[in-house]
């Protein structure tokens, strides 16, 4: 930047493979260091094109005790955001499925969100951004009730005005080809009140076929396995296992009702994605319409990283870093919104609009039809029991037996 330059200044936590800030930065933001202890993450972010400091010691637990305004060369409340999604398995649904159920603020994991609010009262930001999903904001476990009382202690120490207000979000209503519900929480230093970012393609959102038809391979494309793998192609574009119930247009292999939902989900070109997990079983989708699990690239794609970005790791921990990634348009989407409501100094060069959600592609091809069931699996045909109803379906389960299931844990 030249001195003419302005960019309200980030300060990154949980940082990931980088979906917060690459959207902050799409907005005119500077991220002007990341905290991530995962390895493969730092590697990203370190090779992204931005320049993006990556501290050496990532831990956000340490850094809430040792990093100082001092240290990055400001004055307690020159910095204008601190930002991060912590880590989001102890709030997930897929929580719900282990025998300890969601574990919430009890779970080591999330503990180091008190790191994150010493940062908060060392460096006084002018907002506080945190993403996550619902689970971190509502029911058993929520971390609401701690950040509150964090931040309450910080006014009254500081003689700050912070106060949270929460948004709950989709991703596929700012421009991201997919379904992906997230809790926004923002507090202000001034206790200033802010609006939810104005959706701009919630009434014709991105279809999975805009972000990823046609997308030119860059790596071998992945292809199924397990007991179920053959099963696929008999499942319509944008149906699941229930096709092959009582209650679908297919053979009856399974009971209704008696699988994950995500079994053998497979997209449809004409609708956005459901929300990508991190660590899908064989059976879990949401799958490609060419009955096969989705690249990583196509992962990316769907989450609106720009076609640039690139992870760095071997396949299971790229498929991770991009499934527990904040889309990158929801978070350009906030940003804007914070300037735009006057909570941010415009950035120099501010876009008029949004740059991050894919363009719009043409009239989408024709769904292919389901194969014919394959023969190893004929013999499944026949009269199955459905599930018995609500609140008497299976027990919670330990995740090596939920893997075994085909289940998947959403980051």
């Amino acid at each position: 930047m030249t001195s003419a330059d302005y960019r309200p200044q980030v300060l990154s936590c949980y940082s990931g493979a980088g979906g917060l800030d690459l959207g902050l930065h799409a907005a005119g933001l500077s991220t002007l260091g990341c905290l991530e202890i995962d390895e493969d993450a730092r590697q990203t972010l370190a090779a992204g094109p931005h320049g993006w400091k990556v501290f050496e010691n990532g831990d956000v637990d340490e850094a809430g005790r040792l990093l100082t305004p001092r240290r990055l060369g400001m004055a307690r409340g020159e910095l204008d955001v601190i930002a991060g999604g912590p880590p989001c398995q102890p709030f997930s649904k897929a929580a719900q499925w282990t025998r300890s159920g969601r574990s919430g603020m009890t779970d080591p994991r999330a503990a180091s969100l008190g790191g994150m609010m010493q940062l908060v009262e060392s460096f006084l930001p002018k907002v506080l951004l945190l993403e996550n999903v619902r689970g971190f904001t509502h029911g058993k476990g929520s971390a609401l009730p701690l950040v509150e009382n964090y931040l309450r202690e910080i006014n009254q120490r500081r003689k700050t005005k912070y106060r949270l207000q929460v948004f709950e979000l989709d991703a596929a209503d700012y421009g991201t080809a997919q379904h992906r519900q997230r809790s926004i929480i923002i507090a202000c230093r001034e206790g200033t009140e802010v609006t939810a970012p104005v959706p701009t393609h919630k009434e014709k959102p991105l279809r999975a076929w805009d972000a990823i038809g046609g997308l030119e391979a860059i790596e071998p494309l992945p292809a199924m396995r397990g007991k179920w793998a053959d099963l696929l192609a008999c499942v319509p574009e944008g149906s699941n296992y229930l096709h092959l119930t009582a209650k679908g247009g297919g053979p009856e292999v399974f009971g209704y009702r008696t699988r994950y939902w995500s079994f053998l989900l497979k997209l449809a070109k004409d609708r956005p994605s459901w929300t990508l997990p991190a660590s899908p079983g064989p059976g879990a989708g949401p799958f490609h319409w060419d009955n096969r699990p989705l690249s990583v690239q196509e992962r990316l794609a769907l989450q609106g990283f720009p076609r640039q970005w690139a992870l760095v790791g071997d396949e299971r921990s790229r498929i991770k870093l991009a499934g527990n990634a904040t889309p990158p348009p929801l978070a350009e989407a906030i940003a804007r919104s914070l300037v735009l409501q006057g909570v941010l100094e415009t950035p120099t060069g501010f876009p008029d609009k949004a740059v991050l959600p894919v363009k719009r592609r043409g009239k989408v091809p024709a769904a292919g039809s389901p194969a014919r069931l394959p023969k190893v699996y004929r013999s499944l045909v026949g009269p199955k029991k459905a599930h018995a109803g609500a609140g008497l379906g299976p027990a919670p389960r330990s995740i090596e037996e939920i893997v075994e299931l085909d289940a998947s844990v959403i980051g």
